[in-house]
């Protein structure tokens, strides 16, 4: 993460909360607030939140000094697009939360390959009819070489005689494993911390992690996913003062009654 520079193509509540969870993952990883701030390249209608524009108090973190941008060479002068920060910026990551079609166009998405040898590119807008790009478009466009997560989802896209599965980065792959963690601990509330938590216990199970194309574990896996999650919100839970303090094998039980187990009665045909 703190090699990461990271393009935000809508800096909405939506996009300024993503850049506030990643940017204090940054700094959980050893980056300053300063050196982390200036990873993030927010792009809203106006272009690049810089200096001396009107933002909102929620991207104000994220905008870019004047100074830092002064040599960019752009298409039109005075105006820093998309486009412009993918040249300039060089960012590794591009994420799209502006509900706009077709936003990242060929130009932007070849731009950015020619800069990063595993671009992580999540057109997240939904639904699918307002995605900022398909799956497909993005792997041809960078030869197969993108890490792609949608809002929407999609089906898997042909590569090279394989079919590669696009995953929606959908909240059932969280909310789950938070309401049980926070259930199981009698949690008196939900910390910043413990979605921080959720989000790396969700990371640890990437099979992109062990070198596979797929970004996140197969819908199959999604009751593994959500104890594992689980664990992980309880015990930042009880880090963060906000849960009673207990073993794991203590934990584990909890979590054991609490999660719900699909059983259901043995029913018997009776013919009249």
């Amino acid at each position: 993460l703190t090699e990461q520079r990271v393009a935000l193509f809508g800096a909405g509540s939506a996009g300024c909360g993503i850049a506030s969870l990643l940017q204090r993952a940054m700094m959980d990883a050893g980056l300053s607030e300063s050196e982390a701030r200036k990873r993030f390249f927010a792009v809203d209608r106006d272009g690049l939140l810089v200096e001396g524009m009107d933002v909102t108090e929620s991207q104000l973190p994220f905008v870019q000094s004047r100074s830092d941008v002064a040599g960019w060479q752009l298409e039109k002068p005075g105006h820093i697009g998309l486009f412009d920060v993918m040249k300039n910026g060089k960012p590794t990551v591009l994420i799209g939360v502006s509900g706009q079609a077709g936003a990242f166009t060929e130009p932007v998405i070849r731009m950015m390959a020619q800069h990063v040898a595993r671009p992580v590119i999540f057109p997240l807008s939904n639904p699918t009819s307002r995605s900022e790009a398909t799956p497909d478009a993005l792997m041809v466009w960078t030869d197969g070489r993108a890490l792609i997560g949608t809002g929407s989802p999609f089906p898997p896209v042909p590569w090279h005689g394989k079919l590669v599965s696009i995953d929606q980065t959908n909240n059932s792959y969280i909310f789950p494993g938070v309401g049980l963690g926070v259930i199981a601990v009698d949690a008196k509330r939900v910390t910043d911390s413990m979605f921080m938590a959720a989000a790396k216990a969700l990371a640890e199970l990437s099979p992109a992690v062990r070198g596979e194309q797929r970004l996140l574990p197969h819908v199959d896996e999604l009751r593994k996913v959500s104890i594992h999650v689980a664990v992980a919100v309880a015990k930042q839970a009880q880090i963060d003062g906000v849960a009673e303090k207990m073993g794991d094998n203590t934990l584990m039980e909890r979590i054991r009654q609490t999660v719900w187990e699909p059983a259901y009665q043995d029913y018997e045909l009776v013919k009249r």
